[in-house]
């Protein structure tokens, strides 16, 4: 059984919780020129240590996960 830290509750079983995608940095003005749907679609596929949304359906919490998704281990978790 795969295991996620809480921040809130400590370590508890994937199915407790629900990904919300990369975390990114939305642009601070969009250009006229570039499309909207290249900051929507596009994402950093390479391996390495990614910050993602995770979400706990048990206490209601969102929270940020370091991910390695070349392994699928998680380094840490924070609010």
């Amino acid at each position: 059984m795969k295991l996620i830290k809480c921040p809130i509750n400590g370590w508890r079983p994937l199915q407790e919780f629900a990904f919300g995608g990369e975390l990114r940095v939305a642009p601070e003005r969009p250009r006229l020129q570039t499309p909207v749907g290249r900051y929507v679609f596009n994402r950093a596929g390479e391996p390495g240590v990614r910050r993602e949304w995770w979400y706990h359906s048990a206490s209601g919490t969102w929270f940020i996960a370091e991910r390695d998704n070349l392994n699928d281990e998680f380094v840490r978790t924070y609010l």
